[in-house]
């Protein structure tokens, strides 16, 4: 363990504070942005619902979820700022040399952002003052930004993965090509697979507030169908996902071996590479871990003959820093995704039998760990992303060294942990005092004017508003 704490350490030499402070800004804010890609669709498959079909409760749900969605991306917003101001200075030397590269994809996804926020402000305040599909109209342009935004963002980081699309003379960029940037050859994996977690992600986090209430007794028409859509959204994409990420698994194993290498603990280019789960890489051999004879062979090349190239192809100095932390964290990001499977195969079987949502307790106690589950999946994958990545910053063309600054960040390191942790608190705590006066405003609707959940009546038009 000693050693595996040294090689930690060593990881986050020298740049460890800039490395440290976009991490951790980063981390927090890609929930956020997880929610404004997808948490739209939502909304607006809730209003389709109640508007299509005469459904109170659908309406009342998307109307109460885009208030969330407007506080989430009033906060997103802050973050994604400090994002954009870190760029530069955390990473001088990257904007520097490649500024005008990435020029394009930024700019687009400023454009796209400022079309969410624009129509999110028009969709929460038209409930009362504009009705029907009118309204709902209104959001469709929420969903489309938030896509748009997140393909824009996924470009710039493809790039950094896989660049092309420039040309350099004398070290300095003299020509550049956009599409050839923006469309680089890794964004063909990693936006689907961003797009889908984001989906994933908001669909279970929000499932699993309802999977609480209906846990809790709550039992109505109001948290059956608070659980049902965005779970079903969630649910049918899991599978999906899992086909998305074997292919960039795969494309990876072409594209970055070395990464692939720390990914799977390949040690030594060869043929027959076992599979590992689980387990602690130290100076080139695996402690603890389970080893599934030939697996990683045949993923990557569906034969157990298939060369694999291991760490050994690179000197010490080009190898990723930590391949314990991003062993771990593609198992773990694996490991959930098919554990998101379960719930869903579970729902499709019951509704195939009794045409409705599982009783079972486990069932609900799952939907719930699915919320948890999806951001631990996602963020994760962006570990094996970045970290895997190293010691680059641009692949194979500028390290993270090179791009990062010489100033002493550790004071604003220091602010950005207190700050972000006093506004994710900030945040939870408005999100359930929403919850609570909703409670309230239900339990008054009640029969008696007690919360009866379990026989609410569908709320009035009148009582909506």
């Amino acid at each position: 363990m000693a050693a595996f704490a040294q090689s930690l350490l060593a990881a986050s030499a020298g740049v460890g504070p800039a490395r440290v402070q976009m991490g951790s800004t980063l981390g927090f804010h890609i929930v956020l942005a997880c929610i404004g890609i997808a948490m739209p669709t939502i909304v607006l498959l809730a209003e389709f619902i109640g508007l299509k079909f005469a459904n109170p409760v659908a309406l009342l749900l998307a109307r109460r979820w885009s208030q969330v969605l407007g506080v989430l991306v009033a906060v997103g917003a802050v973050t994604g700022t400090v994002l954009s101001f870190e760029m530069g200075l955390l990473w001088p030397g990257l904007m520097r040399q490649y500024g005008s590269v990435l020029g394009l994809p930024f700019g687009f996804e400023g454009v796209f952002f400022l079309l969410e926020a624009i129509f999110t402000a028009i969709y929460i305040y038209g409930w009362r003052r504009l009705g029907g599909w009118k309204h709902f109209w209104t959001g469709v342009p929420i969903a489309i930004s938030g896509i748009g935004g997140a393909m824009s963002v996924v470009a710039v980081n493809s790039w950094m993965n896989q660049p092309g699309g420039f040309t350099l003379a004398n070290g300095q960029i003299v020509q550049v090509k956009p599409w050839q940037v923006f469309f680089n050859h890794a964004f063909a994996y990693e936006t689907p697979h961003m797009i889908v977690a984001a989906y994933m992600v908001a669909g279970f986090l929000t499932a699993s507030v309802y999977a609480v209430g209906y846990l809790r007794g709550r039992r109505d028409r109001y948290h059956r169908l608070g659980f049902a859509i965005p779970f079903a959204i969630a649910a049918c994409l899991a599978p999906v996902q899992v086909l998305i990420g074997d292919t960039a698994a795969r494309s990876v194993a072409a594209d970055q071996p070395v990464k692939f290498a720390a990914m799977e603990y390949v040690s030594h280019t060869s043929t027959h590479v076992p599979e590992y789960l689980g387990g602690i890489y130290l100076n080139g051999r695996v402690y603890g871990g389970l080893p599934i004879p030939s697996m990683d062979s045949i993923l990557v090349g569906f034969s157990p003959n298939t060369r694999v190239i291991g760490l050994d192809s690179v000197p010490a100095d080009l190898r990723p820093p930590a391949p314990t932390l991003i062993h771990l964290c593609f198992d773990a990001m694996v490991g959930l995704g098919t554990l998101m499977l379960l719930p869903g195969l579970w729902w499709l079987f019951s509704y195939w039998r009794r045409r409705g949502l599982p009783r079972s307790r486990i069932f609900w106690l799952l939907g719930f760990v699915c919320g948890p589950a999806a951001v631990i999946a996602m963020e994760s994958g962006w570990i094996v992303t970045e970290v895997g990545r190293q010691p680059w910053v641009v692949y194979h063309h500028l390290t993270t060294a090179d791009a990062a600054t010489k100033n002493n960040v550790v004071p604003t390191l220091t602010a950005i942990v207190v700050l972000y942790t006093i506004l994710g608190v900030a945040t939870i705590a408005m999100l359930r005092i929403m919850s609570r006066r909703w409670r309230v405003i239900d339990a008054r609707n009640a029969p008696g004017g007690r919360d009866r959940s379990a026989t609410r009546p569908v709320p009035t038009e009148a009582q909506r508003s």
